[in-house]
Parts: C-alpha cells; sequence; structure tokens
C-alpha cells in the first residue's frame, strides 16, 4: 500500500470518477485504475463498484475513505516540516476558477507576497466541482471562488455581472430583453460559465441553455472578443467590462434581473487545520492592499487545468 494509490482512491471516492482524479493528478485514467486495482489487491476488497448512477463505495471502502484522508493529509504536512527545516520559503498553494486565475488571483498574490514574504506562492486553475477535493486533501491551502459547502468561507470581493454582446448582435438595440430570449441564444464562455457549480453554470442551467449553444473559451477576454465579433452573448464582470462598452466595442444588454450582485470568496480548511501562510493570506484579504489589487485586472495567467506541480510560481 504506497501514498499514490490511498491518493488516487480518496480523489476517486471524493468526486466519484476515475477521470476527474486523473485531471487533478495530471495522470492517466489508467494509471489511476492501476493505483486502484493495486490498493484492491493489497486489501482484499473491491472498495469501489460501477453502478448506473456512477461509482459507490463499498462498506470497506467507506471506512478507509477518512483514514485514507488523513494518510493523505499527514504525508503533506511531513513535506512541510522537511521545507521548514531545509530553510525553504513557505508554501502557498492557490487555487482559483478560471475567471478569478485570469483577473484576480495573480495580482493579489503579487500584493501578498510582496508583504509576506519569503513565501513560494503558486497560483492552479480548477473547477468549483473540483475544488472541495484539493482542499479537503491538502493538495491545495486556498479556493477562490464561489462559497463551498462543508468549507469554511469568507466574501472576499463583490462583482456586478452582466451579459453582454457586440453593438450589431441582434439583442444590442432591444429594450428589455427577457430571459426567455437569452436560452436560444449561443453563449460564449470560458470554463467557469461549463461549471455547473458556478454562477454563470447555475444561469445557463436555468435557462435550459443546450450544450451546443455553449461554446468555451481559453479565457473570458477571448470569449469576450468573439461576443464583439457579433458570434454570440457572453456574460461578463462590470468592472472589467467596463473599457470596452465605453470605446462601444461591446455592449451591455438589458436583461432582466441584471446587473447582478454576486460575491466571490476564499475557501478553506477551518483555522485549527489551515496552513499557517493560508491563514495570513485570509487576513489580508481584509485589507486596503487586497482590495486594490483584486479590482486591478492587469495580470492575467493561462487556463489551464490543476495538477501538481502548479504552473505559476510567484516568489518574494
Amino acid at each position: 500500500m504506497t501514498l499514490t494509490q490511498l491518493e488516487a482512491f480518496v480523489l476517486v471516492a471524493r468526486l466519484g470518477s476515475v477521470k476527474a482524479a486523473a485531471r487533478l493528478l495530471g495522470v492517466s485514467e489508467p494509471a489511476v485504475s492501476g493505483a486502484l486495482a493495486a490498493l484492491r489487491q493489497h486489501l482484499g476488497d473491491p472498495l469501489v463498484e460501477r453502478t448506473p448512477g456512477g461509482m459507490d463505495l463499498t462498506p470497506g471502502g467507506q471506512r478507509l475513505v477518512p483514514i485514507a484522508s488523513q494518510m493523505v493529509n499527514l504525508a503533506v504536512e511531513a513535506e512541510d516540516a522537511i521545507r521548514r527545516a531545509q530553510g525553504a520559503p513557505e508554501l502557498l498553494r492557490v487555487v482559483a476558477t478560471s475567471t478569478v486565475a485570469e483577473y484576480v488571483a495573480r495580482p493579489l498574490l503579487n500584493a501578498f507576497t510582496s508583504r509576506h514574504g519569503p513565501v513560494e506562492a503558486t497560483l492552479g486553475v480548477t473547477t468549483a466541482t473540483e475544488m472541495p477535493a484539493l482542499l479537503t486533501e491538502r493538495l491545495a491551502d486556498v479556493g477562490l471562488g464561489p462559497s463551498l459547502i462543508d468549507l469554511e468561507a469568507k466574501p472576499m470581493m463583490r462583482y456586478r455581472l452582466v451579459v453582454v454582446a457586440g453593438k450589431r448582435h441582434g439583442l444590442a438595440r432591444a429594450g428589455h430583453v427577457g430571459l426567455s430570449a437569452l436560452a436560444g441564444q449561443d453563449w460564449l464562455v470560458d470554463a467557469t460559465g461549463a461549471d455547473p457549480a458556478t454562477e454563470i453554470g447555475t444561469l445557463l442551467t436555468r435557462l435550459r441553455v443546450p450544450d451546443g449553444r455553449i461554446r468555451v473559451f481559453p479565457s473570458l477576454g477571448a470569449a469576450w472578443a468573439a461576443a464583439a465579433d457579433g458570434e454570440g452573448v457572453a456574460p461578463g464582470v462590470a468592472h472589467l467590462v467596463a473599457s470596452d462598452v465605453e470605446r462601444g466595442r461591446l455592449v451591455l444588454l438589458p436583461v432582466a434581473g441584471t446587473p447582478l450582485d454576486v460575491l466571490w470568496h476564499v475557501n478553506a480548511l477551518g483555522a485549527d487545520r489551515r496552513s499557517p501562510m493560508a491563514t495570513r493570506l485570509w487576513r489580508f484579504l481584509d485589507t486596503p492592499h487586497a482590495m486594490q489589487a483584486m479590482h486591478r485586472a492587469d495580470g492575467s495567467v493561462p487556463v489551464s487545468r490543476f495538477r501538481p506541480p502548479v504552473y505559476v510560481t510567484l516568489w518574494s
């Protein structure tokens, strides 16, 4: 029985999918399946079984989850202890949904690391659906995005959600746009919009927009550029699209119920389990420096999935 096997099992148990676990670990699905097979053989129990509704844990698997999770968490603590003993910078692992990562997280971490060095901060992009597993298993210290269930969450930034389109779009000259009119439009979104656990994903589900009408772009900025070219409508963060609206490149659609006030949150384990650096970031988010950094759209990161090791590193 190895740590790799336990980590694979815990993520499959949390996410209910070998594919999702492989994506988070940055390995192939056969690698995760192989780790599970070896663990099953060692323990003499199937642990997880495929059912018509997905994957279910056996009674043995249910008992193993908290134990395996504890062992994975202890391994993370052991690695952190060795880093401290070697005098390495403290590590802060941050994950965020794609829009937050693209426009908010990078300048925020730059501001944080400049005031709380020495620290090595890593930034990864994941979905709101997968974020709880990363935080619970200590593969990440802090998650930025919507408020997550079963974790400690605190509002970090208020924004206004709008809907935009190009000035030649058929709805651009409408005096009022009902939600039913939006259901038949092509929606241009980033990965956040394709995640049913986010506000935009919830809106698209409520409108019953078919998958064929949803186009996912590498970033929200790319989705806005396509909207400006008349390819469809796009969700927008009001203060981020303001310059494009002022230049006439985009038009705010007068959609019923918008602008919608929404909150981005910082999510983490409880204070008794949170890393010291995560606690410092938690407190830093209440400062004017953090507010100023988060409202600047001057730093973006490529939108790609979280996988250790993470791809953006900020040194202080």
